[in-house]
Protein backbone atom coordinates (compact mmCIF):
# COMPACT_ATOMS: atom_id res chain seq x y z
CA UNK A 1 0.00 0.00 0.00
CA UNK A 2 1.30 3.40 -1.02
CA UNK A 3 2.09 6.04 1.69
CA UNK A 4 -0.90 8.35 0.23
CA UNK A 5 -3.25 5.18 0.67
CA UNK A 6 -3.20 5.90 4.40
CA UNK A 7 -5.38 8.59 5.61
CA UNK A 8 -5.15 7.87 8.96
CA UNK A 9 -4.41 11.24 11.36
CA UNK A 10 -3.46 11.68 14.73
CA UNK A 11 -5.57 13.71 17.20
CA UNK A 12 -4.69 17.27 16.73
CA UNK A 13 -4.02 17.73 20.43
CA UNK A 14 -1.80 15.21 20.47
CA UNK A 15 0.31 16.38 17.57
CA UNK A 16 0.53 19.70 18.54
CA UNK A 17 1.36 18.31 22.04
CA UNK A 18 4.83 16.83 20.30
CA UNK A 19 5.31 19.74 18.17
CA UNK A 20 5.31 22.21 21.34
CA UNK A 21 7.61 19.58 23.15
CA UNK A 22 11.07 22.24 23.82
CA UNK A 23 14.33 20.65 22.36
CA UNK A 24 14.01 17.13 21.02
CA UNK A 25 10.71 15.23 22.03
CA UNK A 26 11.30 11.44 22.20
CA UNK A 27 9.24 9.18 20.26
CA UNK A 28 9.33 5.38 20.83
CA UNK A 29 8.82 2.85 18.41
CA UNK A 30 8.10 -0.69 18.59
CA UNK A 31 8.84 -2.72 15.79
CA UNK A 32 7.86 -6.26 14.33
CA UNK A 33 7.68 -8.33 11.39
CA UNK A 34 4.99 -6.42 9.89
CA UNK A 35 7.80 -3.63 9.45
CA UNK A 36 10.18 -5.53 7.20
CA UNK A 37 7.24 -7.76 5.13
CA UNK A 38 7.33 -5.09 2.54
CA UNK A 39 10.62 -5.81 1.94
CA UNK A 40 10.26 -9.49 1.23
CA UNK A 41 11.14 -10.42 4.36
CA UNK A 42 9.15 -13.39 5.60
CA UNK A 43 7.34 -13.02 8.73
CA UNK A 44 7.04 -15.86 11.10
CA UNK A 45 3.24 -16.54 11.45
CA UNK A 46 1.60 -14.74 8.26
CA UNK A 47 -0.63 -17.18 6.71
CA UNK A 48 0.81 -17.28 3.28
CA UNK A 49 4.13 -16.85 3.50
CA UNK A 50 5.56 -17.66 7.32
CA UNK A 51 8.78 -19.08 7.68
CA UNK A 52 6.99 -21.83 10.68
CA UNK A 53 4.91 -22.91 7.97
CA UNK A 54 7.84 -24.30 5.98
CA UNK A 55 10.19 -25.17 9.12
CA UNK A 56 10.28 -26.74 12.70
CA UNK A 57 11.08 -24.29 14.84
CA UNK A 58 12.15 -27.21 17.04
CA UNK A 59 14.35 -28.55 14.76
CA UNK A 60 15.71 -24.23 13.83
CA UNK A 61 15.41 -22.62 16.57
CA UNK A 62 16.34 -24.17 19.82
CA UNK A 63 19.38 -24.74 22.04
CA UNK A 64 18.48 -28.01 21.67
CA UNK A 65 18.50 -27.64 17.51
CA UNK A 66 22.05 -26.49 17.87
CA UNK A 67 23.52 -29.04 20.03
CA UNK A 68 21.63 -32.28 17.79
CA UNK A 69 23.15 -30.74 14.76
CA UNK A 70 24.84 -27.17 14.36
CA UNK A 71 25.54 -27.33 10.89
CA UNK A 72 22.36 -27.92 9.62
CA UNK A 73 21.45 -24.68 12.17
CA UNK A 74 24.02 -22.32 11.02
CA UNK A 75 23.33 -22.96 7.26
CA UNK A 76 20.00 -22.31 7.91
CA UNK A 77 20.53 -18.81 9.38
CA UNK A 78 23.11 -18.07 7.33
CA UNK A 79 20.45 -18.05 4.65
CA UNK A 80 18.60 -16.15 6.26
CA UNK A 81 20.83 -13.74 6.76
CA UNK A 82 21.48 -13.99 2.79
CA UNK A 83 17.69 -13.15 2.64
CA UNK A 84 18.40 -10.11 4.53
CA UNK A 85 21.44 -9.10 2.65
CA UNK A 86 19.50 -9.04 -0.58
CA UNK A 87 16.24 -6.97 0.85
CA UNK A 88 15.98 -2.93 1.04
CA UNK A 89 14.68 -1.07 3.56
CA UNK A 90 11.44 -0.29 2.73
CA UNK A 91 9.51 3.51 3.08
CA UNK A 92 8.54 2.88 6.94
CA UNK A 93 12.17 1.98 7.48
CA UNK A 94 13.28 5.12 5.48
CA UNK A 95 10.20 7.36 7.67
CA UNK A 96 11.49 6.35 11.11
CA UNK A 97 15.17 7.71 10.10
CA UNK A 98 13.58 10.91 9.12
CA UNK A 99 11.97 11.40 12.02
CA UNK A 100 15.51 11.45 13.98
CA UNK A 101 15.98 15.16 12.35
CA UNK A 102 13.11 16.12 14.45
CA UNK A 103 13.17 13.59 17.16
CA UNK A 104 14.90 11.11 19.49
CA UNK A 105 13.52 8.04 18.54
CA UNK A 106 14.57 5.09 20.43
CA UNK A 107 13.76 1.85 18.00
CA UNK A 108 13.02 -1.50 19.83
CA UNK A 109 12.44 -4.01 17.22
CA UNK A 110 11.67 -7.73 17.82
CA UNK A 111 13.27 -8.06 14.04
CA UNK A 112 16.92 -9.83 13.59
CA UNK A 113 17.43 -8.02 10.75
CA UNK A 114 19.33 -4.61 10.15
CA UNK A 115 17.46 -2.91 7.95
CA UNK A 116 16.45 -0.32 10.43
CA UNK A 117 20.44 0.61 10.78
CA UNK A 118 20.48 0.72 7.09
CA UNK A 119 17.70 2.93 6.85
CA UNK A 120 20.03 5.47 9.07
CA UNK A 121 18.48 4.66 12.79
CA UNK A 122 21.10 5.25 15.20
CA UNK A 123 19.37 4.34 18.02
CA UNK A 124 18.11 0.52 17.75
CA UNK A 125 17.37 -1.76 20.31
CA UNK A 126 17.25 -5.66 18.97
CA UNK A 127 14.98 -7.27 21.48
CA UNK A 128 15.68 -10.95 20.01
CA UNK A 129 19.46 -10.61 18.39
CA UNK A 130 20.50 -10.10 15.76
CA UNK A 131 21.68 -12.20 12.40
CA UNK A 132 24.62 -9.60 12.54
CA UNK A 133 25.98 -10.32 15.99
CA UNK A 134 27.17 -13.96 15.85
CA UNK A 135 28.38 -15.19 19.25
CA UNK A 136 30.50 -18.28 20.87
CA UNK A 137 28.24 -21.03 22.08
CA UNK A 138 30.89 -21.93 24.41
CA UNK A 139 32.38 -18.60 26.18
CA UNK A 140 29.33 -15.72 24.80
CA UNK A 141 32.11 -13.48 22.96
CA UNK A 142 31.37 -11.94 19.79
CA UNK A 143 32.03 -13.73 17.08
CA UNK A 144 33.15 -13.12 13.16
CA UNK A 145 31.53 -14.78 10.19
CA UNK A 146 33.87 -16.07 7.42
CA UNK A 147 32.92 -14.60 4.07
CA UNK A 148 29.26 -13.60 2.78
CA UNK A 149 26.88 -16.20 3.19
CA UNK A 150 25.56 -18.61 -0.02
CA UNK A 151 23.27 -17.06 -2.12
CA UNK A 152 19.55 -17.12 -0.81
CA UNK A 153 17.61 -19.39 -3.10
CA UNK A 154 17.34 -22.18 -0.83
CA UNK A 155 18.59 -22.61 2.46
CA UNK A 156 21.27 -24.57 2.29
CA UNK A 157 21.79 -28.28 4.07
CA UNK A 158 24.79 -28.14 6.27
CA UNK A 159 27.46 -25.79 6.55
CA UNK A 160 29.79 -26.05 9.68
CA UNK A 161 29.85 -22.84 11.95
CA UNK A 162 33.03 -21.01 12.45
CA UNK A 163 35.31 -21.21 14.89
CA UNK A 164 35.44 -18.76 18.37
CA UNK A 165 39.26 -17.03 18.06
CA UNK A 166 38.92 -16.94 21.66
CA UNK A 167 38.37 -20.43 22.82
CA UNK A 168 37.70 -22.60 19.69
CA UNK A 169 34.25 -23.69 20.59
CA UNK A 170 31.34 -23.17 17.97
CA UNK A 171 30.15 -19.96 16.69
CA UNK A 172 26.30 -19.43 16.76
CA UNK A 173 23.68 -17.28 15.14
CA UNK A 174 23.29 -14.01 17.60
CA UNK A 175 19.27 -14.66 18.02
CA UNK A 176 17.06 -15.50 20.69
CA UNK A 177 16.17 -19.23 19.90
CA UNK A 178 12.73 -20.51 21.57
CA UNK A 179 13.28 -21.37 25.51
CA UNK A 180 16.15 -18.55 25.72
CA UNK A 181 15.73 -15.27 28.23
CA UNK A 182 15.65 -12.13 26.06
CA UNK A 183 19.10 -9.88 26.78
CA UNK A 184 18.40 -8.19 30.00
CA UNK A 185 20.44 -4.90 28.50
CA UNK A 186 18.09 -4.71 25.90
CA UNK A 187 15.60 -5.35 27.26
CA UNK A 188 15.92 -2.73 30.20
CA UNK A 189 16.33 -0.02 27.53
CA UNK A 190 13.04 -1.15 26.14
CA UNK A 191 11.26 -0.57 29.43
CA UNK A 192 13.10 2.99 30.30
CA UNK A 193 11.92 4.07 26.72
CA UNK A 194 8.55 2.53 26.60
CA UNK A 195 7.73 4.91 29.49
CA UNK A 196 10.21 8.43 29.24
CA UNK A 197 8.56 9.00 26.03
CA UNK A 198 6.13 11.29 24.44
CA UNK A 199 4.42 8.45 22.38
CA UNK A 200 5.02 4.91 21.55
CA UNK A 201 4.34 3.70 18.44
CA UNK A 202 3.46 0.20 17.95
CA UNK A 203 3.76 -1.20 14.32
CA UNK A 204 3.86 -4.69 12.37
CA UNK A 205 3.48 -6.31 15.17
CA UNK A 206 0.23 -7.92 17.01
CA UNK A 207 2.03 -6.96 20.61
CA UNK A 208 0.37 -9.37 22.03
CA UNK A 209 3.31 -12.31 22.76
CA UNK A 210 5.18 -11.73 26.12
CA UNK A 211 7.33 -10.68 26.95
CA UNK A 212 6.93 -7.66 24.29
CA UNK A 213 3.08 -7.56 25.31
CA UNK A 214 4.57 -5.87 28.29
CA UNK A 215 5.61 -2.70 26.86
CA UNK A 216 2.75 -1.19 25.49
CA UNK A 217 0.42 -2.32 28.79
CA UNK A 218 3.61 -0.26 30.64
CA UNK A 219 3.45 2.71 28.54
CA UNK A 220 -0.53 2.89 28.81
CA UNK A 221 -0.37 2.41 32.61
CA UNK A 222 2.34 5.63 32.47
CA UNK A 223 -0.20 7.67 30.33
CA UNK A 224 1.87 7.58 27.44
CA UNK A 225 0.11 7.77 24.18
CA UNK A 226 0.20 4.56 21.97
CA UNK A 227 -0.04 4.24 17.86
CA UNK A 228 -0.75 0.94 16.55
CA UNK A 229 -0.08 1.00 12.86
CA UNK A 230 -1.09 -2.44 11.89
CA UNK A 231 -3.53 -4.24 8.74
CA UNK A 232 -5.37 -5.59 11.75
CA UNK A 233 -4.91 -3.63 14.45
CA UNK A 234 -4.92 -6.00 17.68
CA UNK A 235 -4.24 -3.86 20.81
CA UNK A 236 -6.86 -1.47 19.96
CA UNK A 237 -9.00 -4.08 20.38
CA UNK A 238 -8.07 -4.84 24.04
CA UNK A 239 -6.94 -1.27 25.15
CA UNK A 240 -9.81 1.74 23.98
CA UNK A 241 -6.93 4.42 24.49
CA UNK A 242 -4.96 2.99 22.02
CA UNK A 243 -5.13 4.84 18.65
CA UNK A 244 -5.50 2.99 15.75
CA UNK A 245 -4.23 2.62 12.29
CA UNK A 246 -5.16 0.08 10.39
CA UNK A 247 -2.83 -0.01 7.43
CA UNK A 248 1.04 -1.44 6.53
CA UNK A 249 4.18 -0.52 8.24
CA UNK A 250 5.39 1.39 5.36
CA UNK A 251 2.21 3.22 4.62
CA UNK A 252 1.56 4.20 8.32
CA UNK A 253 4.93 5.27 9.33
CA UNK A 254 5.12 7.58 5.69
CA UNK A 255 2.09 8.99 7.06
CA UNK A 256 3.01 9.23 10.75
CA UNK A 257 6.75 11.48 9.73
CA UNK A 258 4.31 13.62 6.86
CA UNK A 259 2.44 14.69 10.21
CA UNK A 260 5.13 15.04 12.12
CA UNK A 261 7.91 16.73 10.58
Amino acid sequence: MPTDDCCCQLPTALREALRSVPGRPQLTVLSGAGASAESGIATFRDAQHALWADFDPAELATEQAWRRDPARVWAWYEWRRRTVMDASPNEGHLALAALESRYDVTLITQNVDDLHERAGSSQVVHLHGSLFAPRCFACARPGTFHGLPPQADSPQSRMNPPGCKHCGGKVRPGVVWFGEALPQVAWKAAEAATVNTSLLVVVGTSAIVQPAARLPERALRAEVPVLEINTTPVLAQHHSAVIAWPCTAAAGLGALASQLL
